[in-house]
C-alpha cells in the first residue's frame, strides 16, 4: 500500500527525526513545482499492487524542507529512504550507490548516465539515482499586458537592458511589476555567466567573484531599488532560503518572471485562460544569452535500512514507461535519454505549454560552457547561497554591495575551509 502524507516545515523535522524504518518500508520525500506530486502517487499506488510487500509511504513537502531540513537529517545519519533533491553533487557523500542491487545497472547508464555525475561523488562511478526532468532557467512573459501597454515583446537577441525597459514600459501602463527573479542563486547564475562570470577557479575551487558577475548583480540591485524588480521577493526571507515569484506571475502581477521550465505545469494548471504568456529564452549579456540547467533528481539514501527494496522501487520509477508517462503527465523535459529520443505526447491541449516546451527545448542549445559545469560541480550551492544571502542584504539597504561582494567570497570560503 502507498501511503501519502501532506506535511509542512514546522512539523517536518519531528518526522523526519522521528522515522523508524521497518522491513519493507520505503519512505519517499517529494517536492513539488506543479502537478507533479499528483502524478507520482499514481504511477506508485501502482507499483503497490503489484508489490504489496513493499510499503511505500510519500512524504510531500515543501522544498525549503528539502533544501534547509534534510540537510540536517542527513549529517546525523539519519533521513528518508530516496529524496527528491536539487542540490545533489554537495550531498553526494550521503547518497547510496545502487549499481549493485539494480536489476540491470546498464540500462541506467544508457538512459541517465549524462547526468549520472551531478549526483554522485567525485571520481565514482556509483548510479545514485535519476533526474525526474531536465530544467533550464528562462524568461516568461504575461503577453495580454504588453499588447495591452503597446510594447512590444523584445526580440531573441534581446539583452537584460532591452528586457528592463520594455517591461518597465508594460508596467507603467498596466501598474504592474516590470520584472522578477526567484530568490535564488542558481536563477541569477544564468545572468551573471551571460555578462561573463566564472565562478570556478583553474584548481576546481571557488574562484573570487568576478567582474562579470558584478555586471549582472549590480543591474539587478539598481532595478531592485528603482522598481523595476519585485523588491519583496528578495527581502521577504532571510538567509538562502528560496522564494519563488510565480504567484506573482499566474495572479498577473508582472509584465516579465525569469524563473524555469518546472513552473509550466503549474502555468497550465493555475493561468488557464487568464491571460496569454510566452517563454522567451534568457535573455543577453555581454558574452552570452544563457539560462541553467538543472533539474531534480530522485535519489537513494544511503543510510536506508532496506536497500533491496529501495532498489526495486527505483528500478521501477525509472523503467521506460513510467518515465514517460511522467514526462508527459507532468508536463517535463524527459531526462531519460530513450523517452527524450522518442515521441513524447504531453497531456495538454494548452498551446501556451506546448509552445513553451519547444521554446525551452531549443533555449538549451544556447546554454554557455560555464554554466554547463556548474550542475555537477560539488561547490555550486555553496556560491549560490552567498549570493542570495548578500544581495539580499544589499536590497534591504542592510548592506553596500562592495562589501557585499566581499562578504559572498568570505562565506564561501567558509563553506569550502580545508576540502
Amino acid at each position: 500500500m502507498t501511503r501519502i502524507k501532506s506535511i509542512g516545515a514546522a512539523v517536518a523535522a519531528v518526522l523526519l527525526s522521528s522515522i523508524a524504518a521497518h522491513a519493507g518500508d520505503v519512505r519517499i520525500m517529494w517536492y513539488s513545482d506543479g502537478g507533479e506530486g499528483e502524478v507520482i502517487k499514481d504511477l506508485l499506488s501502482r507499483f503497490s499492487k503489484a508489490n504489496p510487500d513493499v510499503n511505500v509511504i510519500l512524504d510531500e513537502v515543501s522544498y525549503d524542507v528539502v533544501k534547509e531540513q534534510l540537510p540536517v537529517q542527513l549529517e546525523a545519519g539519519k533521513g528518508p529512504d530516496i529524496a527528491r533533491v536539487t542540490n545533489l553533487k554537495a550531498q553526494s557523500q550521503h547518497w547510496l550507490d545502487l549499481r549493485p542491487l539494480l536489476a540491470d545497472a546498464k540500462y541506467w547508464d544508457e538512459n541517465f548516465g549524462a547526468q549520472a555525475d551531478w549526483m554522485r561523488p567525485d571520481g565514482s562511478n556509483a548510479i545514485t539515482g535519476f533526474m525526474t526532468q531536465l530544467t533550464l532557467t528562462g524568461g516568461f512573459v504575461n503577453k495580454t499586458l504588453f499588447e495591452q501597454a503597446g510594447v512590444e515583446i523584445p526580440g531573441p537577441k534581446a539583452t537584460w537592458d532591452d528586457w528592463a525597459a520594455a517591461a518597465r514600459k508594460v508596467a507603467d501602463s498596466q501598474k504592474v511589476f516590470a520584472m522578477a527573479i526567484d530568490r535564488s542563486g542558481h536563477r541569477v547564475s544564468g545572468p551573471n555567466i551571460s555578462y561573463g562570470a566564472n565562478y570556478i577557479a583553474a584548481d576546481g575551487k571557488p574562484a573570487p567573484i568576478d567582474q562579470g558577475a558584478k555586471e549582472f548583480l549590480s543591474r539587478f540591485v539598481k532595478w531592485n531599488e528603482d522598481g523595476t524588480v519585485n523588491k519583496d521577493v528578495w527581502v521577504s526571507a532571510a538567509g538562502s532560503t528560496y522564494r519563488a515569484a510565480a504567484d506573482d506571475f499566474i495572479n498577473g502581477g508582472l509584465a516579465y518572471y525569469y524563473s524555469g521550465s518546472w513552473q509550466v505545469s503549474g502555468f497550465a494548471q493555475k493561468i488557464g485562460d487568464s491571460f496569454d504568456w510566452v517563454m522567451a529564452g534568457s535573455p543577453c549579456g555581454t558574452v552570452a544569452c544563457s539560462g541553467m540547467q538543472g533539474g531534480a533528481g530522485l535519489v537513494a539514501v544511503k543510510y536506508t535500512k532496506n536497500p533491496k527494496d529501495v532498489a526495486k522501487v527505483m528500478d521501477y520509477l525509472a523503467s521506460a514507461d513510467v518515465q514517460k508517462e511522467f514526462a508527459e503527465r507532468s508536463l517535463f523535459i524527459p531526462a531519460h535519454k530513450g523517452v527524450a529520443a522518442g515521441q513524447v505526447d504531453f497531456k495538454t491541449d494548452n498551446p501556451h505549454v506546448k509552445a513553451a516546451l519547444k521554446a525551452f527545448v531549443e533555449s538549451a542549445a544556447q546554454t554557455a560552457p560555464a554554466a554547463m559545469k556548474l550542475p555537477g560541480w560539488k561547490w555550486s550551492d555553496a556560491y549560490y547561497s552567498a549570493i542570495v544571502a548578500r544581495i539580499s542584504q544589499v536590497i534591504a539597504g542592510e548592506m553596500k554591495l562592495d562589501d557585499a561582494y566581499a562578504r559572498i567570497d568570505e562565506d564561501i570560503k567558509a563553506k569550502v575551509g580545508g576540502n
